[in-house]
Formats: C-alpha cells, sequence, structure tokens
C-alpha cells in the first residue's frame, strides 16, 4: 500500500530535514497507530520524544489524514488506505 507521509512546522527535522516521503506499506491492514512505529522505527533520525509520547504523537502536533484532521476520523485506530496523505505538523516553537 502506497500512502504519502509529509511533515511540516518544524517536525521535519525530526526526518532528517525531508518533508515529503512516499512511503510502501507491506501487508493489508495498517492504522495510523501502527504508522507511528514505523514512522519511529524508519524515519526518525534521533529524540523520537521529540515526535512521539505513550504512543501517540506529542501533544501540539497536528495530525490530518486527506486534509481532515484525524480525530474526526478516529485518531489511532483510523485504518490506512491506499494514496492517503497523512500530514504532521507541529505547532510547537522555541522562543
Amino acid at each position: 500500500m502506497k500512502i504519502n507521509l509529509e511533515f511540516r512546522g518544524g517536525a521535519e527535522l525530526l526526518v532528517n530535514n525531508v518533508s515529503q516521503h512516499s512511503v510502501d506499506l507491506d501487508g493489508s491492514k495498517w492504522t495510523i497507530a501502527s504508522l507511528l512505529e514505523w514512522i519511529k522505527t524508519n524515519l526518525i533520525q534521533e529524540r523520537p520524544e521529540l515526535f512521539l509520547q505513550g504512543g501517540s504523537v506529542r501533544p501540539g502536533i497536528l495530525v490530518l489524514v486527506n486534509d481532515a484532521d484525524w480525530e474526526l476520523l478516529g485518531q489511532l485506530d483510523y485504518e490506512l488506505q491506499e494514496g492517503d496523505s497523512i500530514l504532521f505538523i507541529s505547532t510547537l516553537h522555541g522562543g
């Protein structure tokens, strides 16, 4: 299954400064929860605690699935579909 991942608002710093990723996932059933584990293992270069907390994204990271807030789609339980676009936007900024 092919999906697109995008990291913005500073989240791209956690994935080697590459904001867009086209990903081919093996198997047929993937949820956002399993995708987050895949991202932690395969994309995050260092300090995964800046992206993940307790099995989910940290507070302050907005997640959109096909331009819709993931909270409307079941968050971690949303089952990914072929061609989905998942966008992670960090709203946390230092000062």
